[in-house]
C-alpha cells in the first residue's frame, strides 16, 4: 500500500479522502486537542495504525518523524495538509506573511526538502490566489511557494475546484496544489456534478448538484445538549432567542431581508448580512460552512447540528467528533465540533484528487519499470 504523511491534519477530513482512495497514512499531526481526540477517537474504531502527534508543526523536526517511520529505508509517496487559513480569509484582515499563520504554509516545503515524498498535496483558501507578498505584490504568496517547491526539486500545479461539481452538497471553492518530484503529467479530476440553474452549461453529461435535503434525509430529530443522541453529534444547541429570530424567514432566505418582520426580530443586523440566520435551501448546496455563523436548518427553526455539517461535508456515518459542541452564546477553547468540520477538507473532494493521484503514481512506476526492462 502507498504511504502517506498528513500535516495539520484538523478533524480528519483529508486524511479520510486520501485513506479511502488506497493511501495509508503513517501519521497525523495536529496542534488541537479537540480534533487529536477525534483523530484518535476514529482510529480505534476503524483499527488504523496511523499514529496522532498532538504537537505544534514547528516543534516537529521532520528528521526525527522520518527516523521514527522507518523512512530512512523506504520512500514516502505522499505528503499532504492543508495549513491554517485565517491569514488569507477574504472572510478576515488578509494579513497574509504579516500573519504568522501565513508563514506556516510554508512548514509543507520543510518538511518536503527532509521527507522527500514522491507528491506533495496542499489545499488552501480562495485568498491565496490574491495574497500580497512581503513587497505587496498580489499573489505574491502563492508565487513564493511555488518556487520554493521548485528550489527543492518539485514540479507543482495549482487549481482553485468547488466542492459542489464533485458531489458534496456544499459551495465550498480552495486552492489545491499538487507537486511531483518527476515532471508533472498530473491532472486534476474532472468535475462530476454542475449547476443544472445556470445557463451555458458543459456539453457533456454531468449529475445536478446534491442539494441539502438530499444528504439530510433519515437523519431524524436532533436531541438536547445534555442528552444522548441516537446519531452521534446530533445535538440541537440553538438558544431560546435565536428560535424566535428565525422564525418568519424561509427556506433559502435570511433574516435580513424579512423587512416585513418586526424591527426587534431582524435587530441591528444590515443588507450585508447575507449569511446571518440563513436558512439554507433543501434544493440547492449550502453556502461554504464557515467557524463563525451556523446556518439554520431549512425549515426547521433551529441551527444545524453537528452531524448534519458532517453530512453536508461529506463525512461518513461511522465518523465521529469529539470535544464540546458549542452553543451559539458561549466559548470553548480550542475548536469545537462545529468548526472541526468547518475547518477541514470535504472527504469526497479529497479522495477524488488523492485518487488522481494514486493513479500518476501508478503511471509513474509502470514508465520506470519499462525503462528498467
Amino acid at each position: 500500500m502507498r504511504t502517506a504523511i498528513s500535516l495539520f491534519s484538523g478533524a480528519g477530513g483529508m486524511d479520510i479522502g486520501v485513506r479511502d482512495a488506497g493511501f495509508e497514512v503513517l501519521a497525523s499531526i495536529e496542534r488541537d486537542k479537540h480534533c487529536c481526540e477525534t483523530l484518535r477517537e476514529n482510529i480505534k474504531r476503524q483499527e488504523h495504525g496511523t499514529v496522532v502527534i498532538e504537537r505544534d508543526i514547528r516543534d516537529v523536526e521532520p528528521e526525527v518523524l522520518r527516523d521514527m517511520l522507518g523512512l530512512d529505508k523506504k520512500p514516502l509517496d505522499l505528503l499532504f495538509g492543508g495549513p491554517p487559513c485565517q491569514a488569507f480569509s477574504q472572510i478576515g484582515k488578509q494579513a497574509a506573511l504579516e500573519d504568522e499563520r501565513g508563514l506556516l504554509l510554508f512548514e509543507m516545503v520543510r518538511f518536503a526538502e527532509v521527507l522527500r515524498p514522491k507528491v506533495i498535496f496542499i489545499e488552501q483558501v480562495k485568498g491565496l490566489i490574491s495574497a500580497r507578498d512581503h513587497n505587496g505584490k498580489p499573489g505574491g504568496v502563492l508565487e513564493m511557494l511555488l518556487r520554493d517547491l521548485q528550489k527543492i526539486g518539485y514540479s507543482p500545479k495549482w487549481k482553485l475546484l468547488n466542492s459542489a461539481e464533485y458531489g458534496v452538497a456544499q459551495q465550498r471553492k480552495r486552492v489545491f496544489i499538487v507537486a511531483t518530484d518527476a515532471k508533472n503529467t498530473f491532472d486534476f479530476p474532472a468535475a462530476t456534478h454542475q449547476d443544472v440553474e445556470k445557463k451555458g452549461m458543459d456539453l457533456f453529461e454531468l449529475k445536478p448538484f446534491v442539494g441539502v435535503g438530499e444528504v439530510l434525509k433519515g437523519i431524524g430529530k436532533p436531541v438536547g445538549k445534555n442528552e444522548a443522541p441516537g446519531f452521534p453529534g446530533h445535538i440541537d444547541v440553538t438558544p431560546a432567542r435565536d428560535k424566535e429570530r428565525i422564525c418568519g424567514v424561509p427556506e433559502g432566505g435570511h433574516l435580513a431581508a424579512q423587512l416585513h418582520l418586526p424591527k426587534e426580530q431582524v435587530g441591528k443586523l444590515s443588507k450585508k448580512d447575507t449569511t446571518k440566520y440563513l436558512r439554507l435551501s433543501r434544493s440547492r448546496p449550502s453556502n461554504t460552512l464557515r467557524c463563525g455563523e451556523i446556518f439554520f436548518h431549512p425549515v426547521q427553526s433551529r441551527y444545524l447540528t453537528p452531524r448534519e455539517y458532517m453530512r453536508i461535508h461529506g463525512y461518513p456515518d461511522e465518523y465521529v467528533l469529539s470535544g464540546p459542541v458549542r452553543s451559539r452564546s458561549g466559548r470553548v477553547t480550542d475548536l469545537d465540533q462545529h468548526r472541526q468540520v468547518a475547518n477541514s477538507v470535504p472527504p469526497p473532494l479529497a479522495k477524488a484528487i488523492a485518487s488522481e493521484i494514486a493513479r500518476f503514481l501508478q503511471c509513474q512506476a509502470s514508465t520506470r519499470s519499462l525503462v528498467t526492462h
